[in-house]
């Protein structure tokens, strides 16, 4: 939640910043920045898109 916080507002504060305001390193941040999505993230996207079809196929309902 922090990581995604500073990656959502490194555009106006310095990540630096960010990162010491929050206790987090600025390693850990660009290590998470630049990680693969996990094999969970994945899977509940392609689910994500099979709902979206289910749900358009179906008149929305």
């Amino acid at each position: 939640m922090r990581f995604a916080f500073i990656a959502k507002h490194r555009s106006i504060w310095p990540v630096a910043g960010l990162c010491s305001a929050l206790d987090v390193s600025r390693s850990g941040f660009h290590a998470w920045l630049n990680r693969s999505p996990s094999a969970r993230s994945r899977y509940d996207e392609a689910l994500l898109v099979e709902i979206d079809r289910s749900f358009k196929s179906s008149d929305r309902t």
